[in-house]
């Protein structure tokens, strides 16, 4: 596996580490997440670069070393995100209620021009919202995203210790090809579709609502927060 030819200029290294997924799509059905605790996925733009470096910092360094491959430091990460080609590639993210990125991908599209219709998948997951699925879920929505935007053969490169990322991809029909420490797996996808196309459409307008529901209910408890520190005369002639 020659990871000097790799064709992705700012790819996603090695997938990141996940806990075995409540359930996993089944083969030849790339793209279906997982039923349970199912969550709105967002696309990321360069507003969310902050939200994106904070998430990526956080990650302890086993798990930084399982998602670029090598045990990256603040300031590579920093560099990463720098670099990252929002125009080009598709970011997708989970938030928690407090707007907090939990978890991340990053589909990357290939750049060569013997490889047009390829591109290739690397997702982070926080370590207090691992167990519930995003990984899976994450890599479904992507794939959805990828048959939509012509791609034909979606890579995955792993360290070979990565078996739940690995699994994930298995499961949904990949072929895996093993090298030492090293994994690649490739999956084939089928061509875009009605299904395909409304599913991502929906699923985006879900998402922002989703957003913008949480944004105001912080926004809202922020204002309650600050009117419930007002000393109480102030509050007695507000009511008036």
């Amino acid at each position: 596996m020659n990871h000097e030819a790799r064709w992705l200029g700012s790819a996603p290294a090695p997938a990141q580490a996940l806990e075995q997924p409540p359930s996993a799509a089944p083969a030849n059905e790339p793209g279906r997440a997982d039923a349970q605790a199912t969550v709105p996925i967002r696309s990321l733009s360069r507003s969310h670069a902050r939200a994106i470096t904070r998430h990526l910092l956080a990650l302890p360094p086993q798990d930084r070393y399982l998602r670029f491959g090598y045990a990256a430091t603040d300031e590579q990460i920093r560099r990463y995100v720098e670099r990252l080609n929002f125009e080009r590639d598709e970011l997708l993210g989970i938030f928690n209620r407090r707007l907090q990125l939990i978890a991340m991908a990053h589909l990357a599209f290939s750049t060569d021009p013997r490889c047009l219709s390829c591109a290739e998948f690397g997702v982070s997951v926080s370590r207090s919202a691992r167990g519930r699925g995003y990984g899976s879920q994450l890599f479904g929505r992507a794939v959805v995203h990828a048959r939509n935007e012509g791609v034909q053969m979606l890579f995955i490169h792993a360290l070979s210790e990565n078996t739940a990322m690995l699994r994930i991809a298995r499961k949904a029909g990949a072929t895996i090809e093993r090298d030492g420490p090293e994994s690649e797996a490739h999956l084939r996808l089928p061509p875009a579709d009605f299904d395909s196309r409304v599913s991502e459409l929906v699923d985006r307008q879900l998402a922002l609502t989703d957003y913008h529901l949480k944004a105001q209910a912080r926004l809202f408890w922020r204002v309650l927060s600050g009117l419930q520190s007002l000393p109480q005369d102030v509050l007695r002639r507000m009511r008036l």
